[in-house]
């Protein structure tokens, strides 16, 4: 061959490592764009930001807060960056990298929506929740949860109604205050001993556990970076014997501590990519972090493991009698089928909507959700602040769960489900992308 054939080669290699390079740099400043603008925000909303370790110099300082929120400031800013994101180019870009310009550009999508809405702008719920989350929740007419609720009160013994019965019945399997640490421990050693077995978790990740009270919610993971976390569960509610299990996996393993230190590792530590080094709490990346997190219970304890474990050793060191829990457990089966459906995100958009009044809407979660009163109105007071974010909760464990067991991952497969889970936990995810064709 010719020298200019080789010398064409050469600086078409030069060409193609240069823009490789200039997409990295871009891409790279997008991140730290977003990051900034993502802490910026958090001025104003001391909630949005759940978690960052990152750079503590990208973090904004206190006397920077404007006295009016400055909407067309952060706007400017999240439109230049969506901007710059357009241009970069992704002909070159691996499997990986499209998924991580997938992230930012939905990200940023939901960054704009957040700052609208903090500047008074009201959409409807499913408008918000496409913006903001990226996704729509499925619709449910009320006869579809009057046939579910049918089937539990069926297989609840007892008078009354059934919501008083379903308290009842559960009221019996509340941890005394003196067992709950230890029943705690062991959840958490099992789980993470599972975990291990299937995910390439560093040697020197830890969680640390607290019990907690005056808190609205049952239990809170905080990822401290350093692949650390800090776990709070409130024992001001009554902790149900199915919730220590429920809430070790959902919290830590294979949850969100291991979630957040599997990007960390892979992502922040060995990519670079600093956009994982946060977590706001609104947006795609919560509603695919709580996804995994609702949907890890059947991930780590298949088929009939989790009644092994919960009979053999959770049930005795409660106190509890162990013959009892294949009953508890058929009921809460049932009822976990029921909650899945989505009872409170329909709740939620119909009453936000103005489908239904306050009155109504308690009506559904007391006997649809099989809530008391009491926990119905706390919870309704819950969802008014989040509003549209009620669909990270069953919403994203359903979108988690068809994703992987359409693709072969199913309770029958718990290896190649172990396999899918491991890759929705350690790589960048939209929820949109959960449902397109060519992701398996």
């Amino acid at each position: 061959m010719s020298n200019k054939f080789y010398g064409f080669l050469a600086v078409s290699l030069i060409f193609l490592v240069s823009c490789s390079k200039q997409n990295e740099v871009n891409m790279d400043a997008i991140a730290e764009g977003y990051v900034k603008l993502v802490l910026k925000i958090g001025l104003y909303d001391a909630d949005y930001v759940d978690a960052y370790y990152g750079s503590e110099e990208w973090r904004p300082v206190e006397g920077s807060k404007q006295k009016k929120f400055p909407h067309e400031q952060l706007i400017e800013k999240v439109n230049g960056l969506a901007g710059q994101l357009e241009k970069v180019n992704q002909n070159e870009f691996s499997p990986l990298e499209k998924l991580r310009y997938a992230y930012l550009e939905k990200q940023l999508l939901s960054v704009k929506t957040k700052i609208d809405l903090l500047s008074g702008k009201r959409m409807s719920f499913d408008e918000e929740s496409k913006s903001l989350y990226d996704y729509v929740a499925p619709k449910y007419d009320e006869e579809y949860f009057r046939k579910i609720s049918k089937e539990i009160d069926e297989a609840l013994p007892g008078e009354g109604e059934l919501t008083d019965r379903f308290a009842r019945f559960k009221n019996d399997f509340i941890v005394p205050e003196d067992k709950i640490e230890l029943v705690f421990d062991a959840a958490f050693s099992e789980c993470r001993k599972r975990s291990r077995k299937h995910l390439d978790l560093p040697e020197n990740e830890n969680i640390t556990v607290e019990y907690v009270t005056k808190k609205s919610w049952s239990a809170c993971a905080k990822y401290e970076g350093g692949y650390s976390s800090k776990i709070s569960i409130n024992i001001d509610i009554p902790i149900y014997i199915d919730w220590v299990l429920y809430l070790a996996v959902h919290e830590a393993y294979p949850g969100h501590h291991a979630n957040l230190t599997l990007l960390e590792k892979h992502l922040v530590k060995d990519k670079k990519w600093l956009e994982y080094s946060l977590l706001p709490s609104q947006g795609p990346a919560v509603f695919i972090a709580e996804g995994l997190a609702e949907y890890a219970i059947d991930v780590i304890f298949p088929k009939n493991e989790r009644l092994r474990f919960e009979k053999e050793v959770l049930f005795p060191m409660a106190g509890f009698d162990p013959s009892k829990a294949e009953k508890y457990y058929d009921i809460l089966h049932k009822y976990d089928e029921f909650k899945h459906r989505c009872v409170w995100t329909e709740v939620t958009r119909q009453y936000t909507s103005g489908e239904i009044d306050r009155e109504e809407a308690i009506k559904w979660l007391t006997g649809y959700y099989l809530f008391t009163k009491e926990y119905a109105e706390l919870y309704l007071s819950f969802f008014e602040n989040i509003h549209s974010g009620v669909i990270y909760y069953d919403v994203a464990r359903n979108a988690i769960k068809n994703h992987i067991e359409d693709r072969g991952g199913t309770e029958d497969n718990p290896t190649k489900r172990w396999e899918l889970y491991k890759k929705l936990l350690s790589t960048p995810q939209t929820p949109s992308g959960l449902t397109q064709v060519g992701t398996k």
